[in-house]
């Protein structure tokens, strides 16, 4: 029995086993039963391999893609691989390390770690409103992406960023800002003349035309001057418009209105008289009468009409003296040569010699200059039948007539009476002892003289001083 020990060797473990007992066998336990024995023999255990410092390769070779494998081996530098080397991975530009960064050759053929290059990438940038960027190569390192903005925008910030090692972009995101106003156009100037018989002129025009160059969108429009479809006065108007955009940038136009009228030359009063007209007097479509004063008058064309040759129609008329018809058959045919143009004064005394008489002559005498701004004609009615005397300054009255007068003003021979008579005729003052001019022109004044008289009466108030 010692002698099958020696020749199998390497028994590890005998066992003597009697025939009544069964011996148990283990599957998996690395011992087996011997049928021709009644021995169970222990089974040899592998050895781990010898390890051998001069194997070249006793690791699989590094190969790291995109990157490299720097080793150190206790053989020297040609072995890159053998038991025991280290090697330090680094990647190429661009790329990231992920896993060990040092490795080493194991006794069981392995390397004690793994790792790979994954190329280095930026995050995807966001789009910026109104506005857009181009990049040269993507996400990937050194790509550049060059910003830009859309029409009628302008950038600010960077207007490029470029993916960095440490896979952020450099500088910051920039934004599109709409600083551009928007395009407007006024419509031409233009110019208008007025209408007949007006100093205006009713201008019509279409609103402007008016853009965003950014979105296109406009929030406000205003206008500086009157309304289209305005009356415009003489003279040249300005018409200014501005346009806001939504980021507040606003526009202006402007254009001129100008309206004319047609003018004719200014014409001058006749000698002795005045003109009425219409509208500014010396527009297009006025027109001008021309009157005379009392004691005189027209004669020629009695109106003119401003042309829009800017000539006057007609020729202007002329203010002679009144000729007064003397030789009348009534006193009413006499009276009405003065209706509407002269005042009366009619003086009635029983003689020449009378004081009163003679006293409001010499008066009146010396105010002809303010009886003739006042349209008085006097009239003197003196004596007695048949010396009686009758007259208009040097022109004599038939008696027939006198008689008529003194009784259609119910004027006595028998003592001075005077009375003061309208254009229309009527009696509106009676005196029975002299009075001075002043006071006969005072009550004209006040209660006697048309519009038009007191316009003149303003005008020529020094005339007679």
């Amino acid at each position: 029995m010692a002698s099958q020990l020696t020749q199998r060797g390497a028994l590890s473990l005998l066992f003597f086993l009697t025939p009544a007992v069964t011996p148990t066998w283990y599957a998996g336990s690395g011992y087996y039963p011997d049928e021709s024995y009644n021995e169970v023999y222990a089974e040899e255990v592998p050895r781990a391999p010898a390890l051998d410092y001069r194997v070249p390769r006793w690791c699989y070779t590094l190969n790291i893609q995109d990157g490299e494998a720097t080793c150190y081996s206790p053989r020297g530098g040609n072995y890159h691989s053998s038991l025991g080397t280290r090697c330090e991975l680094s990647c190429d530009r661009g790329f990231r390390l992920i896993g060990r960064r040092s490795v080493q050759c194991l006794p069981s053929r392995r390397w004690s770690g793994t790792a790979y290059c994954r190329q280095m990438r930026c995050h995807a940038l966001p789009l910026i409103t109104s506005g857009t960027y181009t990049c040269t190569n993507g996400v990937l390192l050194d790509s550049r992406c060059d910003y830009s903005c859309s029409s009628g925008y302008h950038l600010e910030g960077d207007r490029s960023r470029i993916c960095m090692e440490d896979g952020q972009w450099s500088g910051g995101e920039p934004v599109c800002v709409d600083i551009d106003p928007p395009k407007i156009r006024c419509p031409h100037s233009r110019e208008k003349m007025a209408e007949p018989e007006k100093l205006t002129a009713r201008v019509y025009w279409d609103p402007p035309l008016v853009k965003d160059s950014a979105d296109g969108t406009i929030t406000r429009v205003t206008l500086r001057g009157p309304e289209p479809g305005s009356q415009f006065p003489e003279g040249e108007h300005v018409i200014r418009y501005t346009a806001y955009d939504r980021a507040y940038n606003r526009a202006s136009c402007k254009f001129i209105v100008k309206v004319q009228v047609r003018r004719c030359p200014t014409l001058k009063p006749p000698q002795h008289g005045y003109l009425s007209c219409t509208s500014a007097g010396n527009n297009y479509g006025a027109v001008c009468e021309y009157h005379c004063d009392g004691g005189y008058e027209r004669q020629g064309t009695p109106s003119r009409v401003c042309q829009s040759s800017r000539q006057w129609s007609g020729s202007p008329p002329i203010c002679a003296p009144m000729k007064i018809n003397v030789n009348v058959n009534s006193a009413a045919g006499l009276l009405d040569q003065f209706y509407e143009k002269r005042r009366l004064l009619i003086i009635s005394a029983p003689d020449p010699s009378n004081r009163y008489y003679k006293m409001q002559i010499s008066m009146l005498q010396q105010s002809t200059c303010g009886l003739d701004l006042r349209h008085v004609t006097i009239i003197e009615l003196v004596g007695q039948p048949p010396q009686e005397v009758g007259r208009i300054r040097e022109q004599q009255l038939s008696a027939d007539i006198i008689e008529e007068l003194r009784q259609f003003q119910r004027l006595t021979r028998s003592y001075f009476n005077m009375v003061l008579v309208d254009k229309q005729g009527i009696d509106r003052e009676r005196y029975m002892q002299p009075v001075t001019p002043e006071e006969i022109f005072t009550f004209i004044d006040d209660y006697l003289l048309s519009d038009q008289e007191l316009t003149q009466r303003r005008e020529q108030r020094d005339v007679c001083e």
